[in-house]
């Protein structure tokens, strides 16, 4: 399996991996107004025999009230081809996505999800380090710090892009 960087000529690919992982053209729908509207910060594909089977995507998050030095992304979607799920690629694409925040200076990441799946990666509540969501969901809404000490002082309101709202996932 290759990890790479989405490129030009990937996005039908992607779109058939998210509208046949979550049986919806929802996500798809996103993953596809996102990039058009320049958020798609980190798009990494999963990649076996020249086929892509899975997808992960990192957009900008705000919070509110605005502090300095918040610097997050939001983990979301990240899907599978069912045929291919729980062998280890969305694993792999999550690793290498945060690895790639990293890199590039991002220092917390949120996540939407299941905490049961989301806290191998080292995911936590992120009620509990005082930040919110716009969902109202508690154990759901998680974050990590690429960066130790990056949530000290910070707490407020996360807020995905605009875009999660028009599009009804």
């Amino acid at each position: 399996m290759l990890i790479r960087d989405e490129i030009a000529g990937d996005s039908e690919a992607i779109r058939k991996v998210h509208e046949l992982a979550f049986n919806s053209p929802a996500e798809a729908d996103l993953v596809d107004l996102l990039r058009a509207r320049g958020k798609a910060t980190i798009s990494l594909v999963a990649e076996e025999e020249g086929e892509i089977v899975g997808h992960v995507l990192f957009s900008p998050v705000q919070i509110d009230p605005p502090s300095t030095g918040w610097s997050a992304l939001g983990l979301a979607p990240v899907g599978v081809i069912p045929e291919r799920q729980r062998h280890g690629i969305g694993k792999a694409l999550i690793w290498q996505g945060l690895e790639r925040c990293r890199s590039i200076g991002v220092r917390a990441i949120v996540v939407l999800g299941d905490p049961d799946y989301y806290t191998r990666f080292g995911f936590e509540r992120a009620k509990d380090f005082g930040l919110g969501n716009e969902y109202q969901v508690e154990d759901e809404f998680m974050v990590m710090e690429l960066v130790d000490g990056a949530l000290d002082g910070v707490n407020g309101m996360v807020k995905y892009a605009i875009e999660f709202k028009e599009i009804d996932v």
